[in-house]
């Protein structure tokens, strides 16, 4: 461990040869230089005085804590030595300057830059904004105009019942009248009560333009202040866009060649067009940039989380993980053009040269064991999949064939149709949750309870496809029902009932602080990556649509 962490470079004793390729960032297993720089950071992080941060360090759940997501980068400098860049994700210890932390790529924490001054400018506006919204003058406006609309409602109400009584009384009287008195007398009586009608008639007429005229006096005056408070809101909106596109270019970022490219150039042909917030601000481009502007040679690189766990997001103390898909993956793919990069691992095809073993089949079904890294359905790299396989079996089946699906990484038995009506009918099965469908997992924790249930609601994470977040606003149902069925080596083997069938669910569930809390081995999303994914589907059973007996099949998992 250096004495001293003020440098950027920080001196590297080669424990491995360097790779011949830089790390593909989205999908990767440390490289043994890339895992001693991280050793060292991890150790300068337990040991450092320079600065304060609640990090909730080793899991302990602690009000205010916060993790963050650290970087290093083992580059090679002019003189050929190796040593390493390290880089930290958004702002720490409310700095983006730390000893021995590479800078930002755009400092907008500056105090004598643009983003500080349009920020008072954009807070005055909104102290207007809320001063306005909180005013008296407001509350008096809109009780005025409340009390108004009450009150002619009223009013208007009474004279139109007055008006209709009124009528049917001088019903009543000409219906009397007519029969009892001379011609002449009734006729004056009916003139009498005909000019008494019209007068009634405008006398409601103008109640009802009295009103209005009110009204609209009162609803003008309210209109002087809630015209200004969307004035307010409408300058507010253009400043801070206006702001955040300043910001954008100023976020300059080189490639290995030399080109430079701002965030809005990278972000136009992306699906959202714009950055999103924080974009340019992981450990990622903060590390590439560096090392174009010095001169270094990246030679590899890798990305952990340290401390305590987000709420929503799955992240271990002391794991790594891939850079983010939604920030990073545009930005990273303009950067990294011009250096030797490890191919891409999802643009092969994990089946290749694997067999799809048939468990049971007849006439209108059949259930396959499916290997682990095997996709069910064709992906948009790869259209190897089971449905591919099955639909070249089968040219003449009819229907979907897929009625459910497994994860590329998770094994086990996967039940297809061979008919649009078995399809159906199945499906209804799923629907109702009525098939029973039981997982083995081994976890790479020890969990201390024996049985329960899981209720984490999930949904997509939009900025790191195809990660899923529990998010208890929007996120969908997910509920699993677990059972501890053996413990040894400091690892727990469970069974899982899904009762729901979101993405990843079991995955998540596991992984997630308010579930095992401990992910499954092999899981490189969630967890850490090994030879597979220790997930699979070794039960099924449901009712036969046409035999209509209940049918089970059962594999026992390969770990």
């Amino acid at each position: 461990m250096p004495t001293a962490f003020n440098n950027f470079f920080h001196p590297l004793l080669a424990p491995a040869s360097a790779p011949t390729r830089f790390t593909f960032p989205f999908h990767y297993v440390p490289h043994p230089l890339a895992l001693a720089a991280a050793a060292d950071l991890q150790e300068h992080l337990q040991t450092q005085t320079d600065w304060q941060h609640d990090f909730g360090q080793g899991g302990q759940v602690s009000v205010g804590a916060k993790g963050k997501m650290f970087g290093v980068m083992v580059v090679e400098n002019e003189a050929g030595d190796l040593g390493y860049l390290a880089a930290y994700s958004g702002k720490l210890a409310d700095s983006n300057h730390l000893p021995g932390f590479v800078p930002p790529v755009f400092d907008i924490l500056l105090a004598e830059g643009f983003y500080k001054k349009g920020e008072q400018e954009i807070h005055a506006v909104s102290l207007k904004l809320k001063a306005l919204e909180q005013s008296p003058e407001l509350a008096e406006a809109k009780d005025n105009l409340a009390r108004a609309q009450v009150q002619a409602k009223d009013e208007i109400a009474k004279e139109k019942a007055d008006f209709k009584a009124a009528k049917q009384d001088r019903k009543r009287q000409r219906e009397a009248a007519q029969q009892t008195m001379p011609e002449a007398e009734f006729a004056a009586l009916n003139e009498h009560l005909a000019r008494v009608s019209v007068g009634r008639h405008f006398a409601l007429k103008d109640l009802i333009k009295a009103w209005d005229k009110r009204l609209e006096t009162a609803a003008a005056q309210l209109a002087v202040i809630t015209n200004e408070i969307a004035r307010l809101k409408a300058l507010r909106k253009t400043m801070s866009n206006d702001l955040q596109h300043r910001i954008f270019a100023k976020y300059r970022f080189l490639d290995a060649n030399g080109e430079v490219r701002d965030l809005t150039d990278i972000f136009k042909d992306t699906i959202f067009k714009t950055p999103p917030a924080g974009a340019g601000e992981c450990a990622a481009p903060k590390l590439l940039q560096f090392a174009y502007l010095h001169g270094y040679k990246p030679v590899a690189m890798a990305e952990f989380w340290w401390g305590q766990s987000p709420r929503s997001e799955i992240r271990k103390h002391g794991h790594f993980y891939p850079a983010c898909r939604g920030k990073c993956e545009p930005i990273l793919g303009h950067m990294l053009r011009g250096l030797n990069v490890d191919p891409n691992p999802m643009l092969k095809n994990p089946a290749e040269g694997k067999k799809l073993p048939i468990v049971f089949e007849d006439e209108h079904l059949l259930v396959v064991n499916k290997p682990h890294e095997f996709l069910s359905v064709p992906g948009r790299n790869i259209e190897d999949s089971v449905y591919l396989r099955i639909k070249k079996k089968y040219p003449d089946a009819t229907g979907p064939l897929i009625v459910h699906r497994l994860d590329m990484s998770t094994s086990g038995l996967l039940l297809l149709t061979k008919t649009k009506e078995t399809h159906k009918l199945l499906q209804h099965q799923f629907f109702k949750r009525s098939v029973k469908k039981r997982y083995v997992a081994l976890l790479e924790g020890e969990v201390a309870a024996d049985e329960g249930t899981i209720d984490l609601p999930l949904r997509g994470d939009i900025e790191d496809r195809p990660r899923q977040i529990v998010c208890h606003e929007h996120g969908k149902t997910s509920r699993t029902h677990w059972k501890v069925v053996g413990r040894a080596n400091g690892q727990t083997r469970v069974h899982l009932w899904p009762v729901t069938g979101r993405t990843h669910q079991l995955r998540v569930h596991c992984a997630h602080p308010h579930g095992l809390n401990v992910p499954i081995v092999g899981d490189d999303l969630y967890g850490q990556s090994a030879n597979r994914l220790h997930l699979h589907a070794e039960s099924i059973s449901f009712v036969h649509p046409h035999t209509k007996e209940e049918v089970s099949f059962e594999v026992e998992a390969g770990f």
